[in-house]
């Protein structure tokens, strides 16, 4: 019972970082319509120059924060200069090509700029741990300030935007925008500036989605988000490709799954990347929405 609730609580650990990920994924899908394939790789990117910027003595916050503005100003920049051209009039198809061009294209960017030498982030919080669940043996379960911290985050972030799109004028012409663009113009509603808004936000969150995943390894290079990307994908498929609460419960899901799986079917070389896929193609047959995702009815 001990070695499960141990792996449960791992699983919450790397669930916490899916989820960051996977809300990246759903904003700028919730907001522009677009499912970004390369949020992964601009993501390392800006964990590189976070990890950059703490080599020269900087509070590893002080260059999370960095990051993230760099991000965003980055973010902003992709959609404008890269994304734009392809979305208006044409097909969906030629966006999704774009960025996994992008997706090759950054990966062997950060490899030029910062090498392919493993490298360590520093950690936003302390390795100790808080003990519980003491039995008669003296055997306990624990859970590390790192994990809490993340947990922390995760919940922080999801508070900020969901006031962002549910509380403000500008997350109402982002919902807008995302939803119809024409109908947004029509009633004044800058959609360019939104849609550009949209990647930026996506981008800086992914930023701070990044460097959580660095601090919580024990080395990263260019691999880094690969294999998170997956997970992320699976998380925001299973929530609702709108759905901000689904993409943080079904990253814990997907993490926890995850964490149990290995443990205990763990001798089935390669499992753990098989688990998140087979998640996804379940949900899409059982439920295309994504159990958190709302339905839409168009007239034909």
């Amino acid at each position: 019972m001990q070695l499960f609730i141990e792996q449960v609580l791992n699983g919450i650990g790397n669930g916490v970082i899916y989820g960051a990920l996977a809300l990246a994924l759903v904003l700028i899908f919730r907001t522009t319509g677009v499912l970004n394939f390369a949020q992964g790789e601009m993501a390392l990117f800006s964990t590189f120059i976070t990890w950059k910027l703490t080599t020269t003595g900087m509070p590893v916050f002080g260059a999370i924060f960095i990051s993230m503005a760099i991000a965003f100003v980055a973010g902003g920049i992709i959609e404008r200069t890269l994304i734009r051209p392809f979305e208006s009039g044409r097909s969906p198809l030629n966006v999704v090509i774009v960025s996994l061009g992008m997706f090759l294209a950054i990966n062997s960017l950060a490899q030029l700029f910062f090498g392919t030498d493993p490298q360590q982030m520093p950690k936003p919080f302390t390795d100790k741990s808080l003990q519980f669940f003491t039995n008669s043996q003296g055997n306990s379960v624990s859970v590390t300030y790192q994990t809490l911290g993340l947990i922390g985050v995760l919940a922080l972030e999801c508070l900020v935007l969901w006031f962002l799109l549910q509380r403000t004028r500008l997350g109402l012409k982002l919902r807008a925008v995302a939803a119809n663009p024409e109908s947004a113009r029509l009633h004044g509603i800058k959609a360019g500036s939104m849609l550009m808004f949209g990647w930026a936000l996506s981008a800086a969150l992914g930023a701070l989605a990044g460097a959580l995943v660095a601090s919580s390894r024990v080395g990263f290079d260019a691999s880094l988000m690969q294999t998170i990307i997956v997970f992320a994908l699976a998380a925001a498929a299973l929530g609702g490709f709108d759905s901000i609460w689904g993409a943080v419960v079904c990253g814990i899901f997907v993490g926890v799954a995850n964490s149990l799986t290995t443990q205990y079917i763990g001798f089935l070389d390669g499992i753990e990347v098989v688990l998140p896929l087979a998640l996804i193609m379940i949900v899409l047959v059982v439920s295309p929405n994504g159990l958190f995702g709302k339905r839409t009815v168009e007239r034909v």
